[in-house]
């Protein structure tokens, strides 16, 4: 095993574990990518985001213009390709870190399935990519695509106005190819610890493993985690769950309809996955049940428009050892398998902030604007984060702002200040009925949110 050490402009070694457990250390070159750090202050912080008085960040903003960092990106779906592209644009030295051995993220299509079909298991083999074979985009090429690289329709390739998620991969790697991020990459490269530096706290010591093989150790000036959030499933809780006989997944382990040929299929959550998913099953399916919080109109309407073996209920009472299963409106059934859509967590299982930032009931917090905590902005940022979003061109906007941050040309308010906002956010989603698991659902305000971005 293989741990490489950067710090500042001192002089780096790399140290070498034999299997006989000795140790040898090699002195290497210096990298020229080891920079200063971006914000030399010697206090700290304690948990509140108190510190003593000092000059602020925005104020040496103003004093160092135009500032170069080495910043760290992880994961090199959409999200942290359009972040390493307005980073290098700002011309700050970025590392870009995918487990994979490819770019675009969750837009690959694996057929492989977890060794644990509900995805709770920590010790499960974990396959990153929840795509099944049929799926399409639910928004048009027009508004899928990046502000300044548009989603064209190419000659040979799929042309509908929703395509599949195949183009869309095909799309994200011509997008690489196109603004040359590629040389930016470690593949088969797992980021495995994130946390300030003891040495000094507004830097970052990334450990990476790159192909379970050789672990690596740098300090990078500022880190934009962008790891996506489409890989740690969430479950219903059933009563009487532990009991019933059928099989389980979560739709991250859904591939294709084959398995459940003749089958009676229960699907949790009437979502867009839920809805696709149980349309798809319905071609093999004996019957696909569809339980939902809310049954609209407009799901009646499409009930009677699609296939005849789809029928809508309520959610779930609860299930019983003989394989029936309980609606909340009476109905019950004998199912086979029940299939979860029920959507995904936050998972950040390499970041060490101290308890700085959370994850609580589907909310990361706290962050001004979605994208950095307080108390550690800039050098920490989020981007991709808010759902149920035209999820491009946000994180373009998101990506701009952080570049143009680290390179102060662009100034956030002052630590109280994003704390105030941040508080303030909450209070309204709460006085407006809205729960904590919603606080990233920007669904109903995208269009007239406005990002600093939008300006620079």
């Amino acid at each position: 095993m293989n741990i490489l050490v950067h710090h500042d402009v001192t002089p780096t070694y790399k140290l070498l574990v034999h299997h006989d457990g000795t140790r040898t250390q090699k002195k290497i070159p210096l990298q020229s990518s080891t920079l200063p750090s971006l914000l030399p202050i010697d206090h700290k912080f304690n948990h509140f985001g108190q510190r003593p008085p000092r000059k602020s960040v925005i104020a040496m903003a103003h004093d160092e213009p135009n500032k170069a960092c080495r910043v760290a990106v992880i994961g090199a779906g959409a999200a942290g390709l359009v972040a390493a592209r307005e980073l290098n644009r700002e011309g700050h030295q970025i590392v870009l870190f995918e487990r994979t051995d490819h770019v675009a993220g969750i837009w690959v299509y694996d057929p492989h399935e977890e060794t644990d079909p509900l995805g709770l298991d920590t010790a499960r083999t974990v396959v990153h990519s929840s795509m099944y074979l049929s799926l399409r985009t639910n928004l048009p090429r027009e508004v899928m695509g990046f502000m300044d690289y548009p989603f064209k329709v190419v000659e040979g390739r799929d042309c509908r106005r929703f395509p599949g998620h195949k183009e869309v991969a095909l799309y994200l790697q011509d997008f690489a190819a196109e603004f040359g991020l590629l040389r930016f990459i470690r593949f088969k490269t797992e980021v495995e610890y994130v946390g300030r530096d003891p040495k000094n706290e507004n830097q970052w010591i990334v450990r990476s493993n790159a192909q379970k093989r050789d672990v690596v150790e740098e300090v990078y000036d500022a880190v934009v985690v962008c790891n996506g959030h489409y890989t740690q499933p969430r479950v219903a809780e059933i009563p009487g769950i532990d009991k019933w006989p059928g099989k389980q997944i979560h739709s991250h382990n859904y591939r294709v309809p084959a398995p459940f040929q003749g089958q009676v299929v229960i699907v949790i959550g009437n979502a867009a996955s839920g809805e696709d998913i149980s349309k798809d099953l319905s071609s093999v399916a004996k019957a696909v049940h569809l339980s939902a919080r809310s049954i609209t109109e407009f799901n009646m309407r499409e009930e009677i428009a699609g296939p005849g073996n789809i029928s809508l209920h309520p959610m779930i009472e609860y299930v019983c050892e003989d394989g029936a299963v309980r609606f909340q409106d009476g109905c019950s059934i004998i199912a086979d398998t029940i299939i979860h859509c029920t959507g995904y967590s936050y998972h950040f299982p390499f970041l060490e902030t101290e308890g700085i930032v959370s994850v609580n009931d589907m909310c990361v917090e706290p962050l001004y604007q979605h994208v950095f905590p307080p108390v550690l902005a800039p050098s920490l940022s989020f981007v991709g984060l808010p759902w149920k979003v035209i999820p491009f061109p946000l994180c373009e906007l998101q990506s701009r702002w952080i570049a143009k941050t680290l390179s102060r040309k662009a100034h956030l308010p002052s630590e109280h200040d994003m704390i105030e906002a941040v508080r303030n956010f909450y209070v309204q989603n709460e006085a407006a009925g809205q729960p904590k698991h919603y606080t990233h659902n920007i669904g109903h305000c995208q269009v007239t949110a406005t990002f600093p971005a939008l300006s620079l």
